[in-house]
């Protein structure tokens, strides 16, 4: 016989997550998962900029992953479900005293210590002023914080969007205020099927990023509809569950840590494209000065042509990489593009593998 119990409603799941990461978590040591922390080490540009974050924030951080894109000067950024505001602050540092970062959170406890250290990380990073600002909402309706259509160029989360119970009106909302050309850039838990009733039910696996994960096809259905039609995967990395009382109530479901960019880009194709495009990089990306990472195949080395299809083609000349890049304009189709990783990817991937694990000093 099947569970009667009927599902929780969206108000008493965003009810509950609230209160989960507002009040009974006095930091991410009290997670009852791994799900919701980051894995593995981030870049050196990231880590150099996490060094200048309050300790009181970063004690209270939860993500899967380091969302921090690159090219940033300038920009304006929405980080969604911000809580301490971790990610707020570095983005701040990419975007400059020029740049402006919106941090969107319900969570009143996290946002009150994100608020009453923006004075102290602007000193911190030498700006004459903050350039962060926070907002008390729902990322469901940005329009309800004052986010206004296509006012921004870069939307970026955390493993926040798991925790939504109407992923369609999180995607909805950043489609649109992103700008054409702009971001998603996304770090979420991803899940291999659809989970069942119970999983989805149990408020703890929820607020732990495992009960509300995303059916990795079903997110990209989704994004795909919203016409982000080529989502690029820029990391991956599973994860372990430890607890065998969460091991027992999933089941052989599989979760992965991902990071996906999306662009807002019309006109892309639905699969890669040969229009006969060549893309050279310029070098000048911060962080990324000799080897610039687009995902998880497509590596650019400065100065090195690679071809492209022309989706990607559109990814680096019709965004905010257009300077750094030279890309040919489009030719004749010669048919579908075999997107297989480019020379510098399989270079520097083969290089990596031939080292080894590093040495413990």
């Amino acid at each position: 016989m099947s569970d009667p119990t009927p599902p929780p409603s969206a108000d008493a799941i965003q009810s509950f997550v609230r209160d989960y990461y507002g009040k009974q978590l006095a930091s991410s040591a009290d997670l009852a998962t791994n799900a919701c922390c980051a894995s593995g080490a981030p870049a050196p540009w990231i880590a150099d900029a996490l060094a200048n974050v309050h300790p009181d924030v970063e004690a209270r951080f939860y993500g899967c992953g380091f969302p921090i894109p690159h090219a940033l000067t300038g920009a304006t950024v929405v980080d969604l479900g911000c809580g301490t505001g971790r990610d707020v602050f570095v983005l701040a540092q990419m975007a400059g005293p020029e740049g402006v970062v919106h941090g969107v959170d319900m969570t009143a406890e996290q946002l009150d210590l994100a608020r009453a250290t923006e004075a102290w990380h602007a000193q911190r990073f030498g700006f004459p002023e903050p350039n962060t600002r926070f907002h008390r909402g729902f990322i469901e309706d940005l329009r309800d914080v004052g986010l206004a259509d296509a006012s921004v160029d870069v939307v970026v989360s955390n493993c926040v969007v798991n925790l939504s119970p109407r992923k369609d009106l999180v995607l909805t909302e950043v489609a649109r205020v992103l700008r054409t050309g702009g971001e998603l850039y996304l770090s979420d838990v991803v899940v291999d099927r659809r989970l069942p009733e119970h999983v989805q039910r149990d408020p703890v696996l929820y607020a732990e990023c495992l009960g509300g994960a995303l059916y990795e096809a079903d997110f990209l259905h989704l994004a795909k509809g919203l016409g982000f039609t080529d989502p690029r995967v820029v990391t991956r990395a599973p994860i372990v569950i430890q607890s065998p009382e969460v091991a027992g109530k999933i089941g052989p479901a599989r979760f992965s840590s991902v990071t996906y960019r999306l662009f807002k880009l019309p006109g892309l194709d639905p699969q890669c494209e040969d229009y006969g495009q060549v893309a050279t990089y310029r070098g000048g990306i911060s962080g990324a000065e000799t080897l610039f990472w687009l995902d998880d195949h497509h590596a650019f080395e400065r100065g090195r042509p690679e071809r492209v299809c022309r989706n990607t083609a559109a990814m680096l000349n019709a965004t905010r990489f257009a300077p750094f890049f030279d890309v040919t304009v489009p030719g004749e189709h010669y048919g579908a593009f075999p997107c297989d990783p480019t020379l510098a990817a399989r270079h520097y991937a083969e290089a990596q593998a031939s080292a080894g694990p590093g040495a413990c000093c």
